[in-house]
């Protein structure tokens, strides 16, 4: 027997995740009903699917700028999808518009992803973790897995995706992105973004 799940419950489970009403129910009823079960179920198919589309090309998209209450931090960010069709829907502006706010909410972020950092810049954080006294006394394999441990912390806090999503820190920025890539079945990528604050050099 299938258990039956309420339209409201199923839509509220839509506007939380993005996922298809019929996705949406379908996951509430597979989880007896368990909405913060359901979400999970969804982040994975959903991220399982959209990492498929991640290597496609998108070339439309939007440009958007958001000025932080005021006035003192501005921040222009390119967000590309596939189509038009897309970059004009709701849903993508309502995403690019926090996405421009998540990159005015983090201060140290300078790279989109991790992989775009360069090895000059890991090798300088190693470097800084090397000189530290609280290490000296630990063996050579076990100092080398705390080191590269906190320099990939170190790292994840310069990179844009990594971030806790500011409407939602219990998942991160690159969560959102690909919840929202299986939900058009497109590619959406973070182009290149600047971030301005008032004083600065």
């Amino acid at each position: 027997m299938t258990l039956e799940i309420s339209s409201t419950l199923v839509k509220e489970l839509r506007q939380k995740t993005g996922a298809g009403m019929m996705n949406c129910k379908k996951a509430l009823q597979e989880t007896n009903g368990n909405f913060d079960e359901a979400i999970k179920t969804l982040r994975q198919k959903g991220l399982a699917s959209a990492d498929k589309k991640v290597n496609r090309k998108a070339a439309e998209g939007l440009v958007n700028s958001y000025i932080h209450t005021g006035g003192k931090i501005g921040v222009l960010v390119e967000v590309n999808c596939e189509t038009d069709f897309v970059a004009r829907h709701e849903q993508f502006q309502d995403l690019v518009k926090n996405i421009a706010m998540q990159i005015a909410a983090s201060s140290e972020v300078i790279f989109i992803k991790t992989e775009d950092i360069p090895q000059t810049f890991f090798d300088k954080e190693k470097e800084i973790e090397l000189q530290k006294n609280d290490l000296s006394n630990k063996p050579n394999d076990i100092r080398e897995k705390i080191i590269l441990g906190r320099v990939g912390k170190t790292l994840k806090t310069l990179s844009l995706l990594n971030q806790p999503f500011v409407r939602d820190p219990s998942i991160t920025l690159e969560e959102v992105i690909k919840e929202k890539i299986s939900f058009f079945g497109e590619n959406i990528l973070i182009k290149r973004f600047t971030r301005y604050t008032l004083g600065d050099e």
